[in-house]
């Protein structure tokens, strides 16, 4: 059996937060040798590195699985006090979650609200298909991904799927797809991105043309303002169909083509062993997910 002390994982974690040994060593208000010392002897009782020793530091896999173990600590350390001095002044559990622009500008954000009194939420902005490297380092206790399979040391549940519409302003579907959005006028209209992770856009070009499409791009990376770049036609893209729906209804916003979409299917991964607020979340963003297809 290996046997973790605390205060080395606590330091492990401590390091990866704040960058370096040096800096460790101050947040935890011991020395630099002391730091050291607790990740030999942390290594040791591992039998294999922890962290790769570059700038910043990196986590090896075993790494990873001893902060997640450190911050899951903490977590239960919160619950046992709350247990045993109920009603007692504490600070809250603080939990780091990883949600996607879209989730967080559409729907998910009602669902946390609902929880804020009683945890303290650090929220990192990643698109869907990369949030599990957060999770799997243990930078955050759950993310919205697009993977079903779950994670080292986590459970998976699916929340449902997002619909996404292909949409631009009327003036520009009037000179950009007078003809209809085919492959020869999808080639030519300027289409927008949210960064160079989004490949939504990429996918729906693929799935309709059938061909490799390298229109004009625009990158906006903001979920209101990406939304308002479609609407004052600066170019196309796919927008949430929560959000698109009122747009389209009063005309602020017209379809590419009729009853064409993209699915997204999104997933909550979190640590198996957690604690009592990280389930709290878990069953307020079920809640708030209802809204998804």
């Amino acid at each position: 059996m290996i046997d973790i002390h605390p205060d080395q994982a606590r330091t492990l974690a401590a390091i990866v937060a704040h960058g370096s040994f040096d800096a460790a060593a101050s947040h935890l208000s011991v020395t630099a040798s002391a730091v050291s010392q607790r990740v030999r002897a942390l290594e040791a009782a591992v039998g294999r590195p922890v962290l790769r020793r570059t700038r910043p530091v990196e986590l090896t896999p075993s790494g990873q699985a001893v902060v997640r173990f450190a911050r899951q600590l903490d977590m239960l350390s919160a619950d046992l006090a709350e247990e045993l001095q109920p009603g007692a002044p504490h600070s809250g559990v603080r939990l780091t979650l990883v949600i996607n622009s879209d989730s967080l500008h559409t729907w998910a954000l009602a669902g946390l609200a609902a929880v804020a009194g009683t945890v303290q939420l650090e929220i990192l902005r990643e698109d869907q298909d990369y949030s599990l490297e957060l999770l799997r380092s243990g930078a955050a206790a759950a993310a919205i991904t697009t993977t079903a399979k779950a994670a080292p040391g986590c459970s998976s549940r699916r929340l449902g799927a997002m619909r996404y519409l292909p949409v631009c302003s009327p003036d520009f579907a009037r000179l950009w797809f007078d003809a209809g959005a085919t492959a020869e006028s999808l080639a030519k209209a300027p289409v927008i991105h949210f960064d160079r992770k989004d490949d939504l856009q990429d996918r729906y070009l693929r799935r309709s043309s059938r061909k490799l499409l390298q229109p004009p791009r625009h990158y906006v990376p903001a979920a209101h303002e990406f939304g308002e770049a479609i609407r004052l036609g600066m170019g196309w893209g796919l927008l949430p169909e929560i959000e698109a729906t009122e747009h389209l209804q009063h005309g602020r916003l017209t379809a590419l083509a009729p009853s064409s979409y993209l699915d997204v299917p999104l997933h909550w991964q979190q640590w198996r062993y957690g604690s009592a607020a990280l389930d709290e979340v878990a069953s307020a963003i079920q809640d708030a997910a209802r809204v998804l297809r």
